[in-house]
Formats: C-alpha cells, structure tokens, sequence
C-alpha cells in the first residue's frame, strides 16, 4: 500500500526535516510539508493531501500532533481518509488504522471524546441548577433589556464563530465552487461536493448557498459565483459534471471517475446505475473538445 507522509511545523524558524527523514524511513515515497499553526484545520496543503489520497494509501505523520491538535480533528480526518478507503498510522503513536490493533485504539479514543462531551454536558447542567436555587437568572442582561449595543456584539461574536466553522469545512466546498460555478447548476455542484463526503458531512443547498453568501461578502469567493447556471444542453450536463471532478483531482483514474458518479447516483447515458471507464473517457473526451477541461 503507497504510504503517503505528511510533515507540519508550527514557525518559519522550525525545521520539518527529522519529520521528513523519519518518514522516509518507514517507507513513505511521496511528502507532504507543510508550515502551519496545529490550531487551524484550513491548512491547504493537509486538504490538498486528503482530497487526493486514494483506496489503499496510507496518511503517516511521526506524531498525532503534526496533523491534529484536538480529538475530534483527529477523528474527523480520519473519518475523511475511511470515506475514500484509506488508512491512517502515527509512528510514534499506538493508531494503524491498517491494523486490528490500531482500530482498537481509535474506538477507545472515539469512546473517550464521546465520555468527555458527556460530562461537560452533565457539568453545565448541574452548574444551571445551583445557580436557579441561588436566585440566580442566566444570560447576558444586556441581552435581557435588548441593549442595542450588545445586541450588535452578539451578531457579531455569532458572524464570526459562524465564519470560523465554515474556515475548518472550507476544503470540502470552496475549490469546487470556484472552478464550477456558475457553469453548473447548484444541484450537481452539491452532488459533486457531497460524493467524496460521509454522510455525517454531507451538505444541504440551503446550507451551501448560506456559506458561499458569506465567503461573497467577506471577498473569499468572487460574486460571479452566485451569477444564474446558464441554460446547459442536456447532452453537455454529464461531460461537465465529468469534468468537475476531474478538475479538483487531475491524478484520479478513470475507475475513480465511475466510483464517484455511482456514489452520486448518476445514471449513464443510457440510464444505468453501473459506470465503467469506457463511458467516462468518451465524456471526458467530449468534456476536452467543449473546451471544459
């Protein structure tokens, strides 16, 4: 299996060479380097590596902390990795998702988290009580006697923890929306986002046009993106929905292509639900001469 490295450091003045050598190592042919904070989940060349990783590769790091610094990071891209089929290893951690061993480990560390919300829940609600006992009223009073001053700094704090969970899903969506659209209807754009995605992650219209509305206004997307789909004919729909997915992964195979338009539930030209590479590569040739690709 192609063992695929991935190497952070925090600063400029760090040196991600030990990570590399240690990888090299244990085997891993292709790096990834990167020069990020471990806080931030938006890092472009982490999304770039989880967006083209493929069935059978495995994402090794030396250490957990070079690729997540919270769990619920962690689990949640290794969530990404077993959507597309592949695994996970820490050199110097017990987790190989590869091995029975390994899987253990994460159901323990899932169970963990799990255990952790739990009791913060418990926390809070306890806290609650003894405060309503105490005579005590929760909330903000500004809030109560609808202070506008206040009420515009909730508005804000709201914008900006909406903007900063939009900025960890950013991978997911952006790339495609800024090389699809307008040329594709919201509909297809959706289909091609949610087809790599768990389920658990998978986006509503409603809730993608809300975020690319606000990556307009902020200036992270160009407006023309929420410009009207020009009208397509019915025989093009399928090349550019073809070439979409191929445009946000030039490496994928044809056999990838098929597995991508199953699990989009998008029918062949000739209606059925099964694709093989021969259909995909006369639509991508098609997709070439109409000057999408």
């Amino acid at each position: 299996m192609p063992l695929i490295g991935y190497a952070r450091v925090s600063t400029e003045d760090q040196t991600p060479l030990p990570q590399t050598q240690a990888l090299k190592s244990v085997g891993c042919a292709e790096i990834h380097e990167e020069q990020a904070s471990g806080g931030n989940r938006a890092r472009p060349v982490l999304a770039r590596v989880l967006e083209r990783i493929g069935k059978g590769d495995t994402l090794v790091v030396v250490r957990i902390d070079r690729l997540a610094r919270s769990l619920s990071h962690l689990l949640e891209v290794i969530e990404r990795l077993e959507a597309r089929g592949a695994f996970f290893r820490s050199i110097h951690d017990p987790i190989d998702t590869g091995s029975p061993q390994g899987k253990f480990t994460l159901q323990v560390l899932g169970a963990a988290a799990e255990f952790e919300r739990a009791l913060i829940r418990e926390r809070t609600k306890a806290g609650l009580a003894s405060a309503r006992t105490k005579g005590r009223v929760g909330g903000n009073p500004g809030l109560r006697a609808k202070d506008p001053a206040v009420l515009r700094k909730v508005r804000l704090a709201r914008q900006d923890g909406y903007m900063e969970r939009l900025n960890e899903t950013a991978q997911d969506w952006v790339p495609h929306v800024r090389r699809l659209r307008p040329d594709l209807a919201w509909e297809d754009v959706l289909r091609i986002i949610n087809g790599p995605l768990p389920e658990a992650r998978s986006w509503t219209q409603s809730r993608l046009l809300r975020a690319v509305k606000a990556y307009v206004r902020d200036g992270f997307l160009p407006a023309e993106v929420l410009a009207r789909a020009g009208r397509r004919e019915t025989d093009d729909r399928l090349p550019a929905i073809i070439a979409g997915i191929k445009g946000a992964d030039p490496d994928i195979t044809l056999r990838a292509i098929c597995e991508r338009l199953e699990a989009m539930r998008e029918r062949t030209p000739r209606g059925r639900t099964r694709w093989q590479p021969s259909s995909v590569k006369m639509l991508l040739e098609r997709a070439e001469s109409l000057g999408m690709i």
